[in-house]
């Protein structure tokens, strides 16, 4: 259980990490949408079961899959969602560390 709610911090916190580090002019604005990014968790809900701690997620849900993170990490090259291309990287690599 506390693995899991350390996980859940590191997910809020270093977003506004990286957002303060490098986005420190609109630091709030891009907090919220590397936030927001956490949406892409929905894919969960097509897992059975939804929840399992002994999951891994990357290359397990749809937009978990590698193919997935390709376009994530290639999103971080283009300006217009560079945030949104951030925000999913983090989160991938986060749960990327569940898989160790």
């Amino acid at each position: 259980m506390i693995a899991f709610l350390i996980h859940i911090v590191l997910h809020l916190l270093l977003p506004l990490v990286i957002a303060r580090l490098f986005f420190s002019d609109r630091w709030k604005r891009a907090w919220l949408i590397m936030l927001a990014t956490m949406l892409v968790d929905l894919d969960h809900l097509a897992a059975d079961p939804i929840f399992d701690p002994e999951r891994c997620s990357v290359g397990f849900h749809l937009l978990h899959s590698w193919p997935a993170v390709g376009v994530y990490v290639a999103a971080l090259f283009v300006p217009w969602v560079r945030l949104i291309g951030a925000g999913l990287v983090v989160h991938m690599g986060l749960d990327g560390l569940d898989c160790l």
